[in-house]
């Protein structure tokens, strides 16, 4: 096996264990009643924080390539969206599952009166279609020009989830001040630091970032 190949196939391996261990101990953490007094809250609360991570991760793939000329995130960037997404999921499942009980009427009203809650929910529905739209064949059925422009949703999707951490801790903001700080650094070498092209085509497979 020539060297490169096998240098990608280790950082695969590297990124696939970076997505799951997360939730692995999570779940070790749940069966073993290590998640504090109050443990649908902790889960809740770690889950959003890791789709939050992940979203950042993946809007850092093409500043650190145009920055760094490291491309291992952009030529991964799918995976990371789909983990984005995937913690996002199972967030919003903890709440209405566990933190709710699947009371519908209530969960509604959380959405309609709670603004952080409101927030979130929009940042989830926006992460759908940008999911189910990160495959090859979507890119072809949609064309690249239209399917860059739906993936750039991404950046509202993760301001709003900003907006959602920010609104939830209230008073005590240091910690998405910090996340919020990492935002804007990204989309300052993204759309304001030098060489910036906004006509570039994307490409097969890779969410613009």
């Amino acid at each position: 096996m020539r060297r490169g190949a096998l240098q990608a196939r280790l950082w695969a391996a590297g990124l696939w264990t970076l997505a799951l261990t997360p939730a692995l101990v999570l779940l070790a953490r749940a069966l073993g009643n290590r998640l504090g007094a109050n443990p649908v809250e902790e889960l809740t609360l770690e889950l959003g924080l890791w789709a939050l991570r992940f979203l950042l991760l993946t809007l850092a793939a093409t500043p650190l390539r145009r920055l760094t000329g490291w491309t291992v995130l952009l030529r991964h960037r799918r995976l990371l969206g789909l983990t984005a997404a995937s913690y996002a999921l199972l967030h919003l499942l903890v709440y209405a599952v566990l933190d709710q009980g699947l009371l519908w009427s209530q969960i509604v009203g959380d959405i309609l009166k709670r603004p952080f809650i409101t927030a979130g929910m929009a940042a989830f529905t926006l992460l759908l279609p940008l999911a189910a739209t990160s495959f090859d064949a979507a890119i072809r059925r949609l064309g690249a020009r239209r399917w860059q422009a739906l993936h750039r949703l991404v950046y509202l999707a993760t301001a709003l989830a900003l907006l959602h951490f920010w609104w939830k801790v209230k008073a005590d903001t240091a910690e998405p001040a910090v996340y919020l700080t990492v935002f804007a650094l990204l989309l300052v070498a993204r759309f304001v630091a030098p060489g910036h092209r906004s006509r570039r085509r994307p490409p097969a497979g890779r969410q613009p970032a």
